[in-house]
């Protein structure tokens, strides 16, 4: 985890009293960071911001006078501050990682104590990482894809398997957008809990030409589709003769994550070897490095984020320092990296 010299230091901005004392209560619980003050709507948030100086500022999406969208919109171009936003399950969520958020965590179900203290947890895990993500780069909008173009034939039967975490929605709309319906089969592990995958794969599929769907067992991998792992299910690519399929199942944490891109990297090593190209994006921790290691070892192609264009160069770092990446390159060129390994 994150070693800081000093306490990080948190905003807290909700438009609920009780929800903040709470968050107060239990953020302040942990001894690496210090709450240091709390607002109640965006005004609010900008004096504290420009008195207190935070490190991080957690933020709720619906508030009164503006909402939580529309104050990062307006902050991160002039104040890029790591936000996490703390809200109940809904599509704001991603444009608010869109209009610069880092991360995210859902309000839990007021009736279970048990269910409180898991958000707790999550919630400083989240502040800790976002203490350290690089906030501020362009934010790009959902909108119709800008797929490449001019490419001669690609060859088809190849796989490509992709893992992300903290930051990766962005990142991997970023590498999807780019893709044209020749596209060979796409198989994606994201760092997200369940609901959210189903409706991230939807807003894919409405804005890139691929189709995109969130994965259930014995969906085909085939070109022009991208399918996304579910949340709390491991994922892993099957192969009968020439025909790729994927499995999702329930199993146990693999690097505290389910699920977990070291399982569908592991999976692609071993049935697509060498036609198997890897990617790994930004994220925090190591999930990822030593499947994509295998992957490389099986002749796969591998390619990693750079650090100046990752959120949090944690993952895409690990796997380079193991000898995983054979190409490094900045996010807005792994598409391009993509379609130049399937042209060779």
């Amino acid at each position: 985890m994150i070693t800081m010299k000093r306490k990080i230091r948190v905003l807290v901005v909700d438009d609920s009293i009780v929800f903040r004392e709470f968050l107060l209560r239990g953020i302040g619980e942990d001894s690496m960071l210090e709450v240091v003050a709390t607002a109640s709507d965006p005004y609010m948030a900008r004096d504290k911001i420009l008195e207190f100086e935070p490190d991080v500022m957690t933020l709720d999406v619906e508030m009164p006078r503006m909402n939580g969208i529309e104050f990062l919109k307006k902050l991160i171009p002039q104040y890029p501050l790591p936000v996490v936003v703390v809200s109940a399950v809904s599509e704001n969520i991603f444009d608010a990682l869109n209009a610069g958020a880092v991360d995210f965590v859902t309000k839990p179900d007021a009736k279970s104590s048990a269910n409180w203290e898991m958000f707790i947890r999550e919630l400083i895990i989240k502040i800790k990482i976002a203490a350290s993500a690089k906030v501020g780069r362009l934010k790009r909008e959902y909108v119709n894809g800008q797929p490449i173009t001019g490419t001669v034939s690609i060859k088809r039967d190849r796989i490509i398997a992709i893992g992300a975490s903290t930051g990766g929605t962005e990142a991997i709309f970023e590498v999807v957008r780019s893709f044209s319906r020749d596209i060979p089969g796409v198989v994606i592990v994201l760092h997200m809990p369940p609901v959210f995958t189903g409706m991230y794969a939807k807003r894919l599929n409405n804005s890139c030409l691929v189709e995109v769907k969130e994965a259930e067992t014995g969906d085909t991998v085939i070109p022009g589709r991208v399918l996304l792992a579910p949340g709390d299910h491991h994922m892993r690519l099957n192969r009968n003769g020439k025909v790729y399929t994927v499995e999702c199942f329930k199993g146990d944490r693999v690097n505290g994550h389910c699920p977990s891109v070291d399982v569908l990297f592991d999976s692609v090593a071993a049935k697509a070897g060498a036609a198997g190209i890897g990617v790994i994006l930004t994220g925090m921790g190591y999930d990822g490095a030593k499947g994509l290691l295998k992957m490389r070892q099986a002749g796969a192609n591998t390619i990693g984020q750079d650090a100046q264009s990752s959120v949090v160069y944690g993952m895409p770092k690990v796997a380079y320092d193991i000898g995983a990446v054979s190409k490094q390159v900045p996010l807005e060129r792994i598409s391009r990296q993509i379609y130049s390994i399937l042209t060779e």
